[in-house]
């Protein structure tokens, strides 16, 4: 996400911060890179000029320039001004008392709807909500399917029909069982269309009309940068959308949608799709996106990740172990499934302020490394794993047998768990903490 920009933004800003003194020559220089950059990220070229002007017009006050360090004081201009652009806080979707919350889902065909409904549905079950989901894609045969087999899966009702049925009837008949049935959220699947084809968008204006949504989210796929906005733009002009959803943010290395969308429209991104998993939804934070653009990390998110992967008890329990030198090749192997839960290394090392320049190397370690390691561990005893020192030669054969691997394998993840339990035994001696935001992480 966002890795093309970054990365230029990040050698504008070294020329900066590494000069003792700025003068506007040197500001305005850096802007023209500043403001190339966004528009080969596919940024809106009027949102460019104003948020390059809007910089200029703060980084080149005496108050900056002369100041102890310019270079850094412009590069927190950028970062407050590019948080602005994206809408400053984060945008929630407001539940209802005493009725159903009905959530209307728009865009294109292929933006992500009907994956993206059954993400939103996941979120809000796992909050405690009973929810419906109402397949009014009457002009895909699949996404009638795709919906109800989603509903299977995560356990949600759907209000399914037919090819060929007015979606119309189909949104009426879901909020009708909605209410009936005490339901907290209905979310509306429409078909996808395009926003030039007026009849279809009428039919929109229809739904709205009938069941008067609390909520319409355009779906669009963040990958296809200014077309995405333009649309958004006139799906806005139609509906009044209340929010957007960009999907496949993990894919976009431009980022030119998520930083004009709000810009162009005025309405806020409310939800990010992280990949394909149903649990890869995300709140959009604008000062956090801002802060991994601009290479100072994420650290909340990623705190946040480890939160929902390690319990408290269970951070607790494996400091002790490592504190007391009990840490076992079975911790090791609930530790690399941990890490794992948290998604892929390289999106890991762009939430740690200054690792993007190891991203590119992570990206090319080879995920079905880590399912080995855990063949590996899984073929051990539990006498084996609880003490590495009895693995002799015939027992490295047979559990390079038993996982599929070759002896030489085995021998590198000993060889690492040990250099592993040493650098534990270390920070234990040094008073080092394996810690991020008073929590214990699980690598």
């Amino acid at each position: 996400m966002f890795d093309s920009l970054a990365e230029k933004l990040e050698k504008v800003f070294k020329k900066l911060k590494g000069r003792g003194v700025l003068n506007e020559k040197d500001v305005d220089e850096a802007l023209k890179e500043v403001r190339m950059a966004l528009l080969e990220a596919d940024v809106n070229f009027k949102v460019v000029k104003d948020f390059v002007d809007s910089i200029r017009g703060r980084a080149v006050g005496t108050g900056v320039l002369e100041s102890l360090t310019p270079g850094q004081q412009v590069v927190k201009i950028v970062y407050d001004e590019m948080v602005k652009l994206m809408g400053e806080t984060v945008t929630r979707i407001q539940l209802v008392p005493n009725r159903p919350t009905v959530i209307m889902m728009v865009g294109l065909q292929g933006s992500g709807k009907t994956t993206t409904s059954g993400k939103l549905a996941r979120m809000f079950k796992k909050g405690g909500r009973k929810v419906l989901m109402a397949a009014a894609d009457t002009q895909r045969p699949a996404a009638i399917d795709q919906l109800v087999t989603l509903g299977k899966q995560l356990g949600i009702d759907v209000e399914s029909t037919v090819p060929g049925d007015d979606p119309v009837k189909v949104c009426q008949l879901g909020l009708e069982r909605a209410t009936r049935g005490a339901f907290g959220v209905v979310i509306l699947d429409t078909a996808g269309r395009l926003h030039v084809d007026d009849a279809l968008m009428e039919q929109l204006v229809k739904v709205k009309a009938a069941v008067k949504p609390d909520e319409i989210l355009f779906v669009a796929d963040s990958m296809t940068g200014q077309d995405a906005v333009k649309v958004a733009k006139s799906f806005d002009e139609k509906l009044d959308i209340t929010g957007v959803i960009l999907t496949k943010m993990d894919g976009d290395a431009r980022g030119g949608a998520a930083l004009s969308i709000r810009a162009v429209t005025g309405k806020p991104i409310k939800f990010v799709g992280m990949g394909e998993k149903l649990d890869a939804l995300e709140p959009f934070y604008p000062d956090r996106v801002a802060s991994r653009i601009l290479g100072m990390g994420d650290v909340l998110s990623l705190i946040e990740k480890a939160e929902q992967s390690v319990s408290v008890d269970e951070a607790k329990a494996l400091e002790a172990k490592v504190r007391q030198g009990e840490f076992t090749l079975e911790d090791f192997r609930t530790q690399i499934l941990q890490v794992k839960k948290l998604g892929p290394l390289d999106q890991l090392l762009g939430m740690l302020p200054g690792m993007g320049k190891l991203k590119g190397a992570m990206s090319q370690v080879d995920e079905r490394e880590v399912d080995r390691i855990v063949a590996i561990i899984s073929s051990m005893t539990m006498k084996e794993r609880g003490n590495a020192g009895i693995i002799n030669g015939n027992r490295r054969k047979r559990i390079a047998r038993g996982s599929g691997t070759q002896v030489q394998e085995v021998n590198r993840l000993l060889k690492q768990f040990a250099e592993t339990r040493k650098m534990m035994r270390m920070l234990t001696k040094t008073g080092g903490k394996l810690r991020l935001g008073g929590k214990m992480l699980p690598f």
